[in-house]
């Protein structure tokens, strides 16, 4: 059984309504698991539900636990649980899928129209003491791993989808817009999969410091100059060719103009970050030259993939974690978050004592 204690909850009423609360601890069905969570991390969607109420087209309208980069300790397992047991520190895949539907049936359980997933309206989120999840998408971590770096599985496992949708391959040249957190897990990603020289993008210059001393073999600073002299120095950098890969991990109009001036011929643009609705493109240029375009929801099998590259020593994440808070100061946690006070690229929130 778990400990007879509360079950301190961070829990978004409405749009900058942010509360602790004090909530039941939670009994795991047959196949899951009772967590006693480590650490999450805030990403930008719960920024944006803190302060819009909203992020693209999810609405919030119920108050709603936030959070959905976690990591935590098994207390306890359903009956029909075997690959793992009470004291396995695990990384929490945040999305749970029907399993039934023709996504589920094929692969792409990420598109499943019934998946559930942490912090998205109306399902809640895990930042709190003790939650309960699916078995089957909490993925033990290895010893040299920690709940920190566990809980930064979840952006990294972006990065590595939008590489496996890139399709990066060991040689490749490969251009990243956005030194912002998605940016730089990308950046990770795509050298452990083989990337030779990454390139990336960005008008704040702490992110472009950043972006340099985590890899990045150049840094391009497009508030300045045309897209065509942006063009030109990405192709200079890489001795006269274009990168086959471009990842947008901005969302900007701007940012995927340049993605598709920038891509060789017969190249692929991952469209990573969320932007706009309707945006006006070049894309005979794409069409003309068999660019391919897709586009990034989540990640599907990567959870593997992500915690080997940090076991392994080829991605280093906890370089990103720059503010560390517990779970009595997540509202002051949210404000860094938010303000950007303090440079912060990755916000920690650490859920036990």
């Amino acid at each position: 059984m778990a400990p007879n204690v509360e079950n301190l909850t961070a829990v978004l009423v409405k749009a900058e309504e942010l509360r602790l609360e004090k909530r039941a601890i939670p009994e795991p069905k047959d196949d899951e698991v009772l967590l006693k969570m480590g650490c999450v991390g805030i990403c930008g969607s719960d920024v944006h539900y803190l302060v819009h109420g909203r992020c693209a087209t999810f609405i919030l309208n119920a108050p709603m636990v936030i959070g959905h980069e976690g990591s935590g300790t098994v207390a306890k397992v359903g009956k029909n649980v075997k690959n793992l047991k009470p004291g396995d520190r695990v990384a929490i895949e945040p999305g749970v899928p029907c399993r039934k539907c023709e996504f589920c049936k094929t692969g792409k359980y990420n598109c499943c129209p019934n998946i559930f997933f942490c912090a998205t309206p109306p399902d809640d989120g895990n930042l709190c003491q003790y939650y309960t999840h699916a078995a089957d998408f909490c993925f033990k971590l290895p010893d040299n791993m920690s709940l920190e770096e566990g809980a930064m599985m979840e952006p990294l496992a972006v990065g590595v989808h939008a590489c496996n949708q890139g399709e990066v391959k060991f040689g490749d040249n490969v251009l990243i817009t956005g030194c912002g957190p998605i940016g730089l897990v990308s950046l990770l990603a795509a050298k452990a999969m083989g990337a030779v020289k990454v390139i990336m993008t960005d008008i704040t210059p702490h992110r472009m410091d950043v972006a340099l001393k985590a890899g990045a073999d150049a840094v391009i600073d497009v508030s300045k100059g045309t897209q065509d002299e942006h063009t030109e120095k990405i192709k200079s950098i890489l001795g006269g060719d274009l990168p086959r890969v471009t990842l947008d991990c901005t969302g900007f109009e701007s940012s995927m103009r340049l993605a598709i001036n920038s891509t060789r011929t017969g190249g692929v643009i991952v469209l990573v970050g969320m932007g706009s609705s309707e945006m006006k493109l070049p894309l005979a240029d794409a069409l003309t030259r068999e660019v391919v375009i897709k586009g990034v929801f989540r990640y599907r099998h990567c959870y593997p993939t992500a915690i080997q590259m940090v076991a392994s020593g080829k991605a280093n994440v906890k370089q990103f974690i720059t503010h560390n808070y517990t779970l009595e100061q997540t509202v002051e946690a949210f404000d860094t978050a938010r303000t950007g006070k303090g440079n912060p690229i990755k916000v920690m929130i650490h859920c036990s004592k």
